[in-house]
């Protein structure tokens, strides 16, 4: 019960941190985005999101399966 507390606190605390993270943009990008004009600007966004989260996704796999498999050993 305790473990499942502490994994709801990370996750709950990855989720306040990826919203200020969902909106941020380097500066170049930025002026890329703007120029470019609304439609385009929300499909950069969307590009750097998809390209951000996909090492999230590939470390947190891999810890689930170290998690799993020492769980299993105890």
């Amino acid at each position: 019960m305790k473990k499942a507390i502490i994994l709801l606190f990370f996750v709950f605390a990855f989720c306040i941190f990826a919203v200020d993270f969902a909106q941020a943009q380097c500066s170049i990008c930025t002026r890329t985005a703007s120029q470019l004009g609304e439609e385009p600007a929300k499909g950069l966004n969307a590009g750097i999101i998809y390209l951000a989260a996909v090492p999230y996704l590939a470390v947190g796999f891999v810890v689930f399966r170290l998690w799993k498999k020492n769980g299993k050993d105890a």
